[in-house]
């Protein structure tokens, strides 16, 4: 008999534990790590360091225009290892589940992480299931880990902007959380408005190959390009300086910020990479970036100094100078 929504029974550890795991993720999942199902997987690393990560994703709607909470989990922490100049390989999944959920959602989802997963080059080689009453989760909440191999030598991390470096940004800003927003509040909008969820490692890969002299890869997901670039300035004890009109923006996502009165420097991205590189191979990183079929819309949009350590100002396209601080505040909740 074919299970049609998740009941409390499926989180007891019995039957129905088994019929759930079987009927939905073993076989999306299958690869010979996982396959046996013990208790742990047994991993052979190649050489070099490890790289980890894990997050959370209680994204509401679960469904959007460009991806949906399962595409969204292995993309997120894919990208937070490959943000260290690392190689992901392997994927942990855990889900809550809330009882009502219906399979054929739950199914859904499964098969959309199964196939980000697939496109990204990594394994999913443990997971877990847990399933809670109703009202006591939102339909589906999903936790990853993600392992990836940096290799020896290598060395990038928010610390390490200096001074004559550039910034470059892989593409338009703000796209997931104007996506998101519109989603969720069921606006009705002739913008074709789409997320950029999407696996940032073969981007990371290509750019790593170009130029030796990357400093900084970080993916400005929560608080947006402004909030991400506050975050290094500080830890690095550096100032920026940015050019607005450089920073590339989708028409889409422009008309409803300034519809909404939102600013799209503070909303969420998914698929789109911040990179802080040696002034005098910003060019050769940006032709890379732009080579790349996730980062044609590429751009350099400032610099590095020393001016007020920790501050990031911007060049507005009016011609003033403004400071762009953090994001305060949560205009947006629960984004990815």
């Amino acid at each position: 008999m074919a299970i049609e929504t998740i009941l409390l029974d499926h989180g007891a550890g019995g039957r129905a534990s088994h019929e759930l795991v079987k009927s939905v993720f073993a076989g999306r999942f299958a690869n010979p790590l996982l396959d046996p199902m013990d208790d742990a997987a047994v991993l052979l690393p190649p050489p070099g360091r490890l790289a980890i990560s894990t997050d959370s994703f209680v994204v509401d709607p679960i469904i959007f225009p460009g991806g949906d909470i399962g595409s969204l989990a292995v993309h997120g922490t894919v990208n937070d290892v490959a943000m260290r100049g690392a190689k992901p390989l392997w994927l942990t999944a855990g889900f809550v589940l809330e009882e009502g959920l219906p399979v054929a959602l739950l199914t859904q989802v499964v098969e959309s992480m199964a196939k980000a997963a697939s496109e990204a080059g990594v394994l999913i080689v443990a997971g877990d299931t847990k399933v809670v009453g109703r009202g006591q989760a939102d339909k589906l909440f999903i936790n990853t880990t993600g392992v990836g191999v940096l290799p020896e030598g290598l060395t990038i991390g928010a610390h390490l902007a200096a001074p004559g470096d550039a910034v470059l940004v892989s593409g338009t800003m703000g796209d997931h959380g104007t996506t998101i927003m519109a989603a969720r509040e069921g606006l009705n909008l002739d913008a074709p408005l789409r997320s950029d969820s999407a696996a940032l490692n073969g981007l990371t890969a290509a750019v790593l190959a170009s130029c030796p002299g990357v400093h900084v890869l970080r993916d400005p997901t929560r608080g947006g390009l402004a909030t991400t670039l506050n975050e290094i300035a500080q830890t690095s004890s550096v100032s920026m300086e940015l050019d607005e009109m450089a920073i590339p923006l989708d028409p889409a996502v422009r008309g409803v910020c300034e519809l909404l009165g939102l600013d799209p420097l503070y909303l969420a991205n998914e698929g789109k990479l911040i990179c802080i590189v040696e002034g005098g191979q910003a060019r050769a990183v940006l032709a890379a970036l732009q080579a790349h079929p996730l980062g044609r819309s590429a751009a350099i949009i400032g610099q590095v100094g020393t001016e007020h350590p920790g501050r990031v100002w911007i060049n507005t396209s009016v011609g003033g100078r403004r400071i762009l601080d953090m994001l305060s505040g949560e205009p947006l909740p629960r984004i990815c």
